[in-house]
């Protein structure tokens, strides 16, 4: 027969839209002759749903979605949806396998995710190994609880998301039940690697527990802060047998096999290229939020730096690869901009007039501006297509340090006020590039990054202003050398004035030759300890013993450095708490409202940093 998975990129609570997604999907695979699909972990109400999920209603919601809109107008054949069932006071994560156009069983999580970005027992009650019980749903009993099932010549077991990753997990006790077909319907959030990992737990799964193994993921920005890649693969016996490509701008894949023929599709390896995965990655973030929020477009302050340059180069990125999957008509479809396909289906530019039409950049300089940094943004503006202003905010930053200057009885100076005179200037840039995002209806873009976030360099209310920042879970020196790829792969030639530049603030006088790193300290090193520190979780000492003999720079820096970070982590946890709604890419991020969670007020690690300078 042939089996299936399928990936739909859902919206928490939009019980309209989720469920035309999943009859789209069914459809599909009915015409295809599918037999049994699956689809993602609370596929029906969107995984993002939040302390919603504490409400009553949500999972009444739900279940009547399935029941009401989904089954009555479903093909026939068999499929599993995600959804939260209560049941007796205690809500649980589960499976509904569905057959003959009702609820056949409904299969619980036993293993709730609880590290990282995750905080399913917040709202979920992990289901015990083994046990069986049933409930009465809109007046029928269904089988609730970890049972297997049979399904013509398949045995069927589940392990949903987070259960295929404990060491005791469902599949070690499925296997000897009898188990031939184990589904994973899963919410697996995208982190630049790991889909190889995915791969790997798949196919091993497939070969350990001799069975057919069909892994199915959510996709897209869903709820504002995870991407979800949308990854299927089918394996058996250790053999892959289909694997699709990742990160579609669709509203849904199939990943479909056909066991008797037993011809294998598997999509050219997702170029495991860091670079890609980030560039693809956050273009379907920023296409999501961008038509999940209906705003108009995109505003940002171009300041010619690689951060802004970076958030310039993926909205330009949105427009080229939601094109080339989807075309122009589906593409302006889906951002709610119809009414242009008439009059662009001609054009060979497309993609700049798009761009010009839904980027809107400004260059704000100030007597601390450098030419190069202008001629840098105007460049890859122009290179792109978006609108480009430029405007002098000089006079608004002697209107408020004059302001002070009059009441407190004396002119501020570099030497007594520099932090001050240097984020007024960051500030002054924020109202006036915010009146352009409210006039265009448009998302205000805020370019800060996580290793500026880390340590807080950066100017609250200034340029950490903004509606969403799409690169502020990924850090500095991975930026550096992605706009260097982009210039060469992607072929944006303007970058080659970026690229030339050292990365500066550009707020201190020019004869003080600001830049970054002497601010700092060099970003491979910063880099090097937040890994150490927030990933890895280290102390000062033992952050120093690891550097001590890996780091291959001046030895003498490494101590000033891990004090300088420490105390600076410590300093602005203030800050990060305010960070704009972020995309999680990486492994890990400093957002306090996903990954990393700190005191906004503590020791400052006295302590510890005490104990580092008496370490040999």
């Amino acid at each position: 027969m042939k089996i299936a998975g399928a990936t739909i990129n859902q919206i928490p609570m939009d019980w309209d839209g989720n469920a035309h997604n999943i009859l789209e999907a069914l459809n599909d695979a009915y015409k295809q002759e599918v037999k049994i699909l699956c689809f993602p972990e609370l596929s029906i109400c969107g995984y993002g749903c939040e302390d919603v999920f504490l409400s009553d209603w949500l999972w009444e919601k739900a279940l009547k979605t399935l029941t009401e809109k989904i089954l009555p107008n479903a093909p026939k054949l068999t499929f599993t949806a995600g959804l939260p069932i209560n049941f007796e006071g205690r809500l649980y994560n589960c499976i509904a396998f569905c057959s003959e156009g009702e609820i056949q069983y409904i299969i619980p999580k036993q293993n709730l995710a609880r590290d990282g970005v995750h905080y399913e027992p917040r709202w979920f009650t992990a289901w015990d190994v083994g046990k069986k019980d049933k409930i009465s749903l809109n007046g029928k009993e269904i089988p609730l609880g970890d049972y297997v099932i049979e399904f013509e010549d398949y045995v069927i077991g589940f392990e949903i998301c987070e259960d295929a990753w404990r060491e005791d997990r469902p599949a070690n006790r499925l296997c000897k039940r009898g188990v031939n077909l184990i589904l994973n319907p899963s919410a697996s959030h995208f982190a630049i690697d790991k889909s190889l990992s995915r791969q790997d737990l798949v196919v091993s799964s497939s070969q350990k527990y001799e069975c057919t193994y069909i892994y199915a993921n959510l996709l897209g920005n869903e709820a504002g802060r995870m991407i979800y890649d949308g990854e299927l693969m089918i394996a058996k016996n250790g053999e892959l047998k289909f694997r699709n490509e990742l990160l579609s701008f669709k509203n849904y894949q199939l990943g479909i096999w056909d066991t008797e023929k037993d011809h294998s599709k598997i999509a050219d390896p997702f170029e495991s290229n860091p670079n890609q995965e980030f560039r693809r990655a956050v273009s379907l973030a920023l296409f999501d939020y961008l038509r999940k929020s209906y705003s108009n477009g995109f505003v940002l302050s171009l300041s010619g730096g690689a951060d802004s340059s970076t958030s310039a180069i993926l909205v330009a990125e949105m427009i080229r690869l939601g094109i080339e999957e989807l075309d122009l008509e589906q593409f302006l479809n889906k951002i709610h901009k119809d009414d242009w396909y008439g009059e662009l289906k001609a054009e060979k530019e497309v993609r700049k007039i798009i761009a010009n039409r839904i980027l809107t950049t400004a260059y704000q300089s100030t007597e601390n501006s450098g030419y190069a940094t202008f001629e840098s943004a105007k460049k890859l503006a122009n290179e792109i297509g978006a609108i480009f202003y430029h405007w002098n905010i000089d006079d608004e930053v002697k209107g408020y340090t004059q302001k002070i200057s009059d009441n407190i009885g004396r002119k501020l100076n570099w030497e007594m006020d520099d932090i001050a005179l240097q984020n007024i200037q960051a500030r002054a840039r924020s109202p006036i590039i915010w009146i352009l995002a409210n006039i265009k209806n448009a998302l205000l873009l805020t370019t800060s990054n996580r290793s500026e976030g880390s340590v807080g360099y950066t100017t609250m209310d200034g340029d950490t202003s903004g509606s969403i920042a799409p690169i502020a879970a990924i850090d500095k020196p991975f930026i550096i050398q992605w706009l260097e790829w982009a210039e060469n792969s992607l072929g944006y030639k303007s970058l080659s004035y970026v690229n030339s530049l050292q990365p500066t603030a550009e707020l201190r006088p020019e004869d003080q030759s600001q830049s970054d790193e002497t601010d700092l300290m060099p970003y491979p090193l910063l880099q090097k300890i937040e890994e150490l520190a927030i990933r890895e979780r280290y102390s000062p000492v033992e952050i120093f013993k690891i550097l001590k003999t890996s780091w291959e720079g001046d030895q003498n820096i490494l101590k000033p450095a891990i004090q300088k970070f420490f105390k600076l982590w410590s300093r602005n946890q203030w800050k990060r708490e305010r960070i704009a709604v972020s995309f999680h890419l990486d492994d890990y991020n400093v957002d306090p409202k996903t990954w990393c969670r700190f005191p906004i007020l503590s020791s400052s690690f006295k302590e510890e940093l005490e104990e580092l300078e008496k370490t040999e």
